[in-house]
């Protein structure tokens, strides 16, 4: 995957040094977890429809792979610890990112290459009077990222945890320290307006651990949010491309290492800036 070339102007920003820093690569066990010829046990997938679960003590029997499911959807789980980082740093991050071009870039470069959101949505996140946390949910970022399969124009919505269907009775420490999740849909890039669209709900689950967090990711490709219920959205027959579940797989894996690499830096030095730097 190439690299997008920085503009004069996004050289000259004080961040510019994160973007050509060289990508840390996931540890080996990480990397033989998620292989192209090695889907998971379908039947160790969580069904979005418990989600909940993931607020149980403890882990899943199958906390890091892939597969197709019987119905057609794509599944995948990734479970990534992040030393030395907080909960703070990723509610700042979850916002700070959406704000340029780079910024997204920065997160992954050889697959992320642009990002936007409306005037109303950077007024939020430009605000000084809200929270870091308050930031997150209510807004859709177009993001133009390569996760495998080429470029793609990638519409998420982020969604409170009850949007998600979550059980707030049980949705507080220890159980969680965030989530950072919602539902979505891509198109190759270039593609007609009447063509289809692959929805997806994404959820990334965070917990605190000795030293950090841990993210426990889960993509069910092929549903859809629906007043906060996941509904199935593929016809009867079809199934979401293997390629393009082992692709998010393998680009999840890559982007959320790279990230916990650089997140503490980058957040200690621009965590007080002013936002629209």
């Amino acid at each position: 995957m190439a690299v997008r070339i920085l503009t004069p102007e996004e050289e000259a920003k004080p961040y510019a040094k994160y973007y050509h820093r060289a990508i840390t690569p996931p540890d080996a066990d990480m990397v033989a977890l998620i292989q192209p010829d090695a889907p998971m046990d379908p039947a160790l997938a969580l069904p979005p429809e418990h989600i909940s679960d993931l607020l149980d003590p403890g882990y899943h029997e199958l906390e890091t792979g892939w597969c197709n499911m019987p119905n057609g959807s794509g599944y995948i789980a990734v479970h990534n610890r992040m030393p030395g980082v907080t909960t703070e740093m990723l509610d700042w991050w979850f916002w700070w990112h959406s704000m340029a071009d780079m910024r997204y870039g920065i997160w992954y470069p050889p697959g992320h290459y642009g990002i936007s959101i409306s005037k109303k949505s950077r007024a939020k996140l430009a605000d000084p009077t809200l929270l870091a946390n308050e930031k997150i949910y209510g807004r859709t970022d177009h993001v133009v990222e390569d996760v495998g399969t080429g470029a793609e124009d990638i519409y998420i919505s982020f969604c409170a945890p009850e949007e998600m269907g979550f059980d707030m009775s049980r949705f507080h420490a220890p159980n969680v320290a965030a989530v950072y999740g919602g539902f979505g849909f891509d198109q190759a890039q270039g593609a007609k307006p009447t063509d289809i669209r692959a929805p997806a709900i994404m959820c990334h689950f965070i917990r605190e651990i000795d030293g950090g967090i841990e993210f426990r990711s889960r993509f069910w490709m092929g549903y859809k949010l629906i007043d906060r219920k996941p509904v199935l959205a593929i016809p009867p027959g079809e199934s979401v491309p293997v390629e393009a579940v082992y692709g998010l797989a393998n680009h999840n894996v890559h982007e959320y290492c790279n990230l916990k690499s650089l997140l503490p830096e980058i957040w200690a030095e621009f965590k007080d800036a002013d936002p629209a730097m």
